[in-house]
Order: structure tokens, then sequence, then C-alpha cells
């Protein structure tokens, strides 16, 4: 593909699943070849699982099940076709990223992510908390936002996901001062439908368990670049895209960051590869003008390999 085409493949994480989430990829060989890898490594049926409204609510669950579904979306894309330049994941979906271009295998992988779920989930138990999105101030007015409402309680920005969408991650208490402070200010607040703080310090009880398993799991050098949370930069270093995997746990998604970096490598086209559509609308609100397209099904992707072989004529 020339430079017109180049694709990024960007995967969704917590907060994009829905029940029967892993049915579509059944219909196709290489997607239910990636859902029984999936369920082989775990144990567990994911197809099963992804039906279990009441499983697909517990964050143990429902990360090792979306990053199945993550993995199955790019694979099915690559076999009809579709070639890759670049990867980045929204949180949970980094590991599907690095799963897409070779740095990890599926199922050490998902080992780990149970790891990290369940560590989460009783992190999150421990400390009431939660996260707001704030719609219609800038990243920096929010960090002033926080340093306001955090009153000594943990409140900080969680993900910069665009221009003027921040997700602010902290104490119950913190989050419902800052949501108030925010429509005072004429912006939105939407409180997430999340187990606790992710991204803040929150989460630290639940640091060293994940970085112990990361040591565990072999990083080999990428196929194509790799855009972590953390930087925002894209890399290819094995040892780096290990310690900011660990690193994303409390700090901040620096996804508008994320996105100028891709296009700034020359990433033209963007396909969301798993649930949901969140990434795609996001990309064409941090990058005016850009092609993103969302991949949930196998017809999605034929649809969106034809389109991008009929580009290449």
């Amino acid at each position: 593909m020339g430079d017109l085409l180049s694709v990024a493949a960007l995967f969704p994480g917590q907060g994009s699943q829905y029940v029967g989430m892993a049915d579509p990829w059944l219909s196709h060989a290489v997607g239910r070849e990636v859902i029984e890898e999936a369920s082989d490594a775990w144990g567990r049926d994911v197809a099963q699982l992804c039906k279990d409204e009441s499983a697909l609510s517990l964050t143990e669950v429902v990360q090792p099940a979306l990053l199945a579904c993550d993995v199955a979306a790019f694979r099915v894309l690559r076999a009809e076709g579709v070639e890759f330049s670049a990867a980045a994941g929204h949180s949970l979906g980094e590991f599907a990223a690095l799963v897409a271009a070779g740095a990890l295998e599926l199922g050490p992988a998902l080992q780990t992510v149970i790891v990290r779920g369940r560590a989460m989930q009783e992190a999150s138990d421990a400390v009431p908390s939660t996260m707001t999105a704030i719609i219609g101030l800038s990243s920096e007015d929010v960090t002033e936002l926080c340093a306001i409402a955090g009153r000594g309680d943990v409140l900080q920005v969680a993900n910069e996901n665009a221009p003027s969408q921040v997700v602010i991650s902290g104490s119950v208490g913190a989050i419902e001062r800052a949501e108030n402070l925010a429509r005072s200010r004429n912006a939105k607040a939407i409180r997430l439908k999340v187990a606790g703080a992710f991204h803040s310090p929150l989460m630290k009880p639940a640091l060293a368990r994940v970085r112990e398993s990361l040591a565990g799991l072999t990083f080999r050098q990428p196929a194509f670049a790799v855009i972590p949370n953390v930087s925002g930069r894209p890399t290819n270093e094995p040892s780096a895209l290990r310690d900011l995997l660990s690193r994303q746990m409390t700090a901040p998604v620096r996804w508008e960051a994320t996105m100028q970096s891709a296009a700034d490598i020359g990433i033209r086209v963007f396909a969301e590869a798993g649930p949901g559509a969140v990434l795609a609308k996001l990309a064409r609100r941090c990058l005016k003008g850009t092609e993103a397209a969302s991949i949930g099904s196998p017809e999605e992707a034929v649809s969106f390999a034809s389109a991008m072989k009929e580009r290449a004529e």
C-alpha cells in the first residue's frame, strides 16, 4: 500500500463490551480460531462468557474477553488482505495492539490480562472510586479543576481522549465535587460505568502483581510501530513496551497525542478492531478529515478490505 493507504489498527478497551460480542467472529474461520485459542489459554469458554451479562460486569472477566475479541477482529482483517503500518490500543486495548504487532503471543498476554483484571477489581473494591468524562473543557482546564476539587483526595486526569473530551479518575467524593464544578463551568459531566478509578494512584495496589506477570512475558520486536498510552509516541523497543504497559496502570491515557503521532508517521486510515465505535469517532475528532472505520463483524472486515484493495489499484 502507498502512503495514502497507510492503515493503523485501533483496539478498544473496557467500556466497549456488549453481550454476545464474540458471536460475530465465530462465523469466520480465522475469528473462530482466535476465540478458541483464547478459550484454551483461559480454560473458559470465551463465547459463552460473552453471552453472560453478569460475567461481563466483572473487570476480571471483561478484560480477557475483550482482548480475545479485539485480536479476532484484527486477524480477520489481516486474513482478508488488510496491511497495517501501526497499532494502538486504549488502555486494555494496548495488549491487543502488542499481540497484533507480534510483540506478544495471545495466550501469555491473556494470562497477564486475567491477572490485571483481577488485581484492578480488588483495588477498586478496596476504595470507593469511579471515573467521569468531562465534555467541553480543555485538558489544561480539567487539570486545574482536579486540583480544586481534589481537596486532598485522589483525583486526576485519566484519559486525554480528544479536544474537549477528558476523563477524570478518583475517589467518589472528589469525583462528585469535580462534576459539580464542571457543570458550573457549562461543561458536561458523564459518570462512566466502571469498577473503580483506573489510571490513577488508586490502582497502585494492583501494580506489583501486574509488573510481576509482565516480567514473565516474552516481548519481541513488533512487526510495525506500536504507540503506547503513556508516551503517546511510537516505539519498537521491547523493553520500553513492557515498561510503558505497566506504567499505564496509574498514568493517563494520552489518546489525543497517540492519534497525532499516528498522523505524523503517515497514517491516513484507521480501523477500529473490536466491539464498539468509540475509537473511530475519537480519531475523527482528533484528526479532522481523517478516515476511520469500526470493524465489529466479519462482514465489516470484508467491506473494509475491499475498499482498501480498490484504492490500492
